[in-house]
């Protein structure tokens, strides 16, 4: 179908479609929405690792910033084939082995005494679960067409603020607690107790995720046809279908920028917190851990409300533009914060509302390009590529704050990547329109 719009079948009255995918998120929703918050913690718990850890082996800011974002060359190199992978084996088996091989590598962070072994550490943590995120959004569209996806995206996406606001107080109280032990110390148990979960939810992935609707016992047959008829009409009118209309496409590649200007503003909040916080003169880790649940709270109400009125209204653009450029004015009032705690604070407030809600609704969009294969390599290649921007990001900023003693430039630079990316939304091309054709017209 080459129309820009295509009519999915209401084999179900509204109600009952409404209660049909309830059903279904219920079902897999709080599984994959616990996984990512498990990932989201040990992604970036570093961080706090960073207060006590840098001061204990030496490591300058500069050192700290390789090893926050080197993490993401690992992904890079293997979230395309970890996501074909997924696509063929099912995720049940292949969400599992991601998780329990980070959790280890994770744990074992613990060790790391030198420069060139947190390097290592922080590399093979990406190449672990490397095509975790995107495999779960691939696994959506098997599950939800489209005109009902970003609503499970931003579910799953509320597991970035939600591990923001359990993660945060957490490591607070583990480096807090553990602080003054002689054989072990604060910032290696946080790698140890924050990597033992993912270990152990890669087992209740294995005994409880369905890898597709046709093997979903729990729904009915009417249910399971139902579902798949809507997602088989949703594919057949998506423009590419192919591997090679992947990498070829103007708009993939359009895509894969605007998203590495996003992710260099998600991980300047992700890897810098702390340190924002901890320069205007709060010392105490639980304190700086309890501040920063603050924006991440505010990052999950933002996110939920903005996904549903974007579903509501079925536009997609100016939903990542207008956190975008919010997100932008709070970097900006992080460097103006000084030693005032309560305008750093505000400032992270938009920072982090602003690119986490830009990130769920950008999430919203390739599925809408890119169907059969091409949604598992597309969707691979759009994350992984941007997520070039969560190693430039941390590595610019701890140079730039090695070199200068300040984090204002690297913000500045932030802030600017995160203005670029709204402009360049402009120019993508507004999803297929999505609309339920009712069921006297169906027939």
């Amino acid at each position: 179908m080459s129309s820009a719009a295509y009519v999915a079948p209401n084999t179900t009255s509204d109600r009952a479609g409404d209660a049909l995918y309830r059903k279904i998120a219920w079902r897999i929703m709080p599984i994959l929405l616990v996984g990512y918050i498990i990932a989201y913690i040990d992604r970036v718990n570093v961080s706090f690792a960073k207060l006590q850890m840098v001061g204990d082996l030496k490591f300058s800011d500069s050192v700290y910033g390789i090893g926050a974002g080197i993490f993401f060359l690992g992904y890079f190199a293997f979230e395309i084939p970890s996501n074909i992978i997924l696509h063929k084996v099912g995720a049940r088996v292949w969400i599992c082995r991601v998780m329990i091989t980070w959790g280890i590598v994770s744990a074992l962070t613990a060790l790391v005494h030198t420069p060139w072994q947190f390097y290592t550490a922080r590399l093979l943590l990406g190449v672990s679960e490397a095509g975790f995120f995107p495999g779960m959004i691939l696994y959506l569209t098997y599950w939800f067409p489209a005109h009902r996806r970003a609503a499970m995206v931003a579910i799953l996406m509320a597991g970035n603020p939600v591990s923001g606001i359990i993660g945060g107080p957490l490591s607070g109280f583990i480096l807090h607690h553990f602080a003054g032990s002689k054989d072990i110390a604060a910032w290696q148990w946080l790698f140890i107790l924050e990597g033992l979960p993912a270990i152990l939810f890669g087992v209740v992935i294995f005994l409880f995720l369905g890898n597709r609707v046709a093997e979903a016992k729990w729904l009915s047959a009417e249910e399971r046809a139902a579902v798949a008829a809507e997602i088989h009409v949703e594919a057949a009118s998506k423009s590419h279908v192919s591997l090679a209309s992947v990498f070829t496409s103007p708009t993939v590649w359009l895509l894969c920028v605007i998203f590495f200007g996003i992710e260099m503003g998600s991980y300047a909040v992700g890897f810098w917190q702390p340190t924002i916080i901890r320069q205007t003169g709060v010392k105490d880790a639980f304190a700086i851990g309890l501040l920063t649940a603050i924006p991440y709270t505010f990052a999950l109400i933002t996110m939920i409300f903005t996904a549903r009125h974007s579903d509501r209204t079925g536009e997609r653009r100016w939903h990542i533009i207008v956190p975008s450029v919010a997100a932008a004015v709070g970097f900006v009032l992080c460097t103006r914060a000084g030693s005032n705690t309560p305008v750093a604070v505000v400032g992270l407030v938009l920072a982090a509302a602003g690119v986490i809600t830009s990130i769920a609704m950008f999430w919203a969009l390739p599925p809408s390009f890119l169907g059969g294969n091409a949604a598992a390599a597309g969707i691979a290649f759009v994350n992984c590529t941007g997520n070039l921007g969560g190693f430039v990001s941390p590595t610019i900023i701890g140079f730039l704050n090695t070199y200068t003693g300040k984090l204002n430039s690297g913000l500045y630079l932030v802030a600017g990547c995160m203005i670029a990316s709204s402009v360049l939304i402009l120019r993508l091309a507004p999803a297929p329109a999505i609309r339920l054709q009712p069921r006297e017209e169906a027939a």
